[in-house]
């Protein structure tokens, strides 16, 4: 009897393969999941590295209601002044600053005490010009009477004459006319009259300014005499200089002395 192979149990190859490629499969199962859990490994280290805080302090700041704004860009001279480095000044030159400060202050002072100077001066001078002008005319207007008198009348001629006369000077011709002019003057019935001399042409009478200032000025007056008592025969005829001091009251200019030269 021939010999036979035994016979195979059917399904029993395909069971075979079917388990080989299971264990496969779970193999490279079990490979997938372990590489993947490697990989979830990595990513929750890469995860916690980048969660971790940084080092050092943060600040936050707000930003303005009206919204951040650009600052002004800088001129060109302050930018050249920006991009030039400041010297220290050295000392002696900050000496030599100082120096010609004070020199220019003292320029300023001295310019404004010399404008003042000449304020003072060109008011003084106009001031002078003016009393000149009008010690001058009273001078003219009281020479006559001052120096002129009649026996026939002599309290009202003195009394006209104190009336060019300041306070001081009026006192002190009070006294003269009393105690010798009037008495003379009665004596001998004398009468004196005087006048301005004026050029032989005609003219201004013959006054001058010997001194000026803003409150006195001192005049000369060529003035002619013509006297009559009963010590002469007729008329005498005197050429006199005369000095008045004219000085500024609140009544105007008044002779405040007499001087015969």
């Amino acid at each position: 009897m021939p010999k036979t192979s035994p016979s195979r149990i059917p399904g029993t190859t395909n069971r075979r393969t079917m388990t080989a490629a299971a264990r496969a499969a779970a193999k490279r199962a079990a490979r997938s999941h372990h590489d993947a859990g490697s990989v979830a490994v990595t990513a929750e280290k890469a995860a916690g590295r980048s969660e971790r805080p940084l080092a050092g302090r943060t600040v936050l700041i707000e930003a303005p209601k009206g919204g951040w704004q650009d600052p002004p860009e800088p001129s060109p001279d302050e930018a050249v002044e920006a991009d030039t480095p400041q010297k220290p000044e050295r000392p002696g030159k900050l000496g030599r600053r100082r120096l010609r400060t004070a020199l220019l202050g003292a320029l300023l002072v001295g310019g404004l005490m010399a404008v003042a100077v000449l304020g003072w001066q060109y008011r003084d001078g106009r001031q002078t010009e003016a009393a000149r002008t009008e010690a001058v005319a009273a001078a003219r207007k009281a020479a006559p009477t001052v120096l002129s008198y009649d026996h026939r009348h002599l309290d009202r001629d003195f009394a006209k004459a104190r009336a060019h006369l300041t306070g001081d000077f009026s006192r002190e011709y009070a006294k003269t006319t009393t105690t010798v002019v009037g008495p003379t003057a009665k004596k001998y019935q004398g009468v004196v009259k005087a006048t301005i001399a004026a050029p032989a042409s005609g003219g201004t009478p013959a006054v001058s300014v010997v001194s000026a200032s803003p409150d006195e000025v001192v005049v000369l007056l060529f003035v002619n005499q013509v006297t009559e008592s009963t010590q002469v025969s007729g008329s005498r005829v005197d050429l006199n200089r005369v000095r008045m001091t004219m000085s500024r009251t609140t009544d105007g200019w008044k002779v405040s002395a007499v001087d015969a030269l």
